[in-house]
């Protein structure tokens, strides 16, 4: 059954500062997902997590400030890319067929513009790192150029976008240390399931429209099995994760560290409620605050080991 108009959670929202912006500036903002930051959350914390576990987020706080303008100003800059290459796709889903470049409100044009823009903005950030972080992050480019064509030939773009969205992770690290670690790899590794499980939440927003579409999905592609696949997702991430710790500090304290994160996974799988598309962005929104308790557990096990 097709949703009802109501239930549609829209994919932007008009209050605080995007309401009151001039008409002309409005859809810019809307474009880059202003109005919701917490994108640039997910895309800022793998790359604070490293920094922390690399027993630097003290000495380092500059580096992290660098690397929030970077989320913002590059989760931006990817969002404005991934409605120029979906635009017509977009149309086709209720809860992104405001969006400006699929609305007509924005033109094609002017939305290249904007991208080039921000990633100037992300540039000027790049200049900030030694070679091995620039050049780690110069490679991303290749991997977030490709995601917005995932949803068309694999089932598992949120795979794909777990590469992207963690990447950060491997430029944090050799920013601080000049290199790459075992511990390192782990961290990423885990990064990967956890924004696997999270897009899984967020996509069952759309599972009705994605079909119409013919937009693939691990939320499509798991169907009933969706809360146990996130389940599998974070039970990795965690594994992960305690491995990265076990790197750092071999003792079995240090994986207490988990403990918050991994109660605040298992509370967003039993509550999930996988066909309340307002509680799936609830529960995706959340991970704003678990990649808060990751940061405090490597900020713990980097600070001692």
């Amino acid at each position: 059954m097709a949703k009802e108009v109501e239930d549609i959670v829209p994919d932007s929202e008009l209050k605080g500062l995007a309401r009151r912006l001039p008409d002309r500036l409005r859809p810019y903002w809307l474009l880059a997902r202003f109005d919701r930051p917490i994108g640039s959350w997910l895309l800022f914390w793998p790359g604070a997590w490293a920094i922390a576990l690399a027993g630097a987020a003290l000495a380092r706080w500059d580096l992290l400030l660098w690397f929030a303008l970077g989320s913002v100003a590059m989760r931006g800059a990817g969002c404005v890319y991934n409605d120029i290459i979906d635009r017509d796709l977009d149309r086709k889903v209720a809860r992104t067929a405001t969006r400006p470049l699929a609305s007509g409100r924005t033109g094609l044009k002017a939305a290249w513009a904007w991208l080039l823009l921000l990633c100037l903005i992300g540039l000027l950030v790049l200049v900030q790192l030694d070679r091995v972080a620039a050049i780690t992050a110069i490679a991303s480019l290749g991997a977030v150029a490709a995601y917005p064509f995932m949803k068309r030939i694999t089932w598992w773009p949120q795979a794909w976008l777990g590469l992207v969205f963690s990447w950060g992770a491997l430029v944090g690290w050799p920013a601080v240390t000049g290199g790459f670690a075992p511990a390192l790899w782990l961290l990423y590794a885990g990064s990967v399931f956890w924004v696997m499980g999270y897009d899984t939440i967020y996509a069952l927003q759309d599972i009705e429209d994605d079909a119409l579409a013919g937009v693939k999905s691990s939320a499509r592609a798991l169907g009933d099995r969706a809360r146990a696949g996130v389940a599998f997702c974070y039970v990795v991430a965690l594994a992960c994760w305690a491995g990265a710790f076990w790197q750092m500090r071999p003792q079995w304290l240090a994986t207490l560290a988990l403990l918050p994160m991994a109660l605040h996974l298992g509370w967003q799988v039993t509550a999930l409620r996988p066909a309340d598309a307002a509680d799936a962005l609830a529960k995706f929104r959340s991970n704003r605050f678990a990649g808060l308790l990751m940061f405090l557990a490597c900020l713990v096990v980097g600070s001692t080991a």
